[in-house]
């Protein structure tokens, strides 16, 4: 009896191995998958389109007065001065695809003060053309045309001017940027001086 006891569980011992052997199988890797690396894409904008808004910064002025003796100038010797303008603008802009052209009027009133006369330039219009690369949703571009200042101490005049600027399409219908303008009046309302003026203004413009 003992003898048959020990046949059975060895018998029994050999058939329990293969079933703890193939427990002790080590699992089959799964292969890593690699995903792809994203695409970069390029951000688009489309510049064509009205749009209007408004801009707020800064003018400096100076004058060259030379010999002149005309008495709206008299107290003018190479004066200078500077102050706040600001105000609204609309235009239109077309999208060739890398290249923006443009046409725009901006008008600003103007608190530029001349330092040691008392005297200001009231107002400033702009009607503008722009040319510029674009660049997605940045738009990089010179401008250029004529300036109208407006003064009730020194008279009007109609000069030039020529600058760069610089916008951001924020979303499709609203645009930030800025621009820096070298105007330039000669002969300055008949009065045979020249003055010239720098602004540097922020700009908001609602697209549509």
């Amino acid at each position: 009896m003992k003898f048959a006891g020990i046949l059975a569980a060895t018998t029994a011992l050999g058939l329990a191995a293969p079933a703890f052997a193939g427990g002790l199988t080590a699992p089959v890797a799964e292969p890593v998958v690699m995903a792809p690396a994203p695409v970069a894409v390029a951000p688009v904008g489309n510049w064509t389109g009205f749009y209007a808004g408004g801009q707020l910064g800064y003018g400096n002025v100076s004058v060259d007065d030379g010999d002149d003796d005309d008495d709206a100038f008299v107290d003018f010797d190479d004066e200078d001065g500077d102050g706040a303008l600001g105000g609204v603008h609309a235009g239109y802009d077309y999208d060739f695809g890398s290249f923006v052209l443009g046409a725009a009027v901006d008008l600003n009133a103007s608190g530029v003060e001349f330092d040691d006369v008392d005297a200001e330039i009231d107002a400033l219009h702009l009607a503008k053309i722009r040319a510029g690369y674009d660049a997605g949703r940045t738009l990089i571009y010179g401008t250029g045309g004529a300036s109208f200042a407006q003064s009730d101490d020194i008279g009007d005049d109609q000069g030039t001017f020529l600058g760069l600027g610089a916008e951001y399409m924020v979303t499709d219908s609203v645009s930030v940027g800025g621009e820096i303008l070298g105007h330039k009046f000669d002969d300055y309302d008949d009065s045979g001086v020249d003055l010239d003026m720098t602004t540097a203004q922020a700009r908001v413009s609602f697209r549509f």
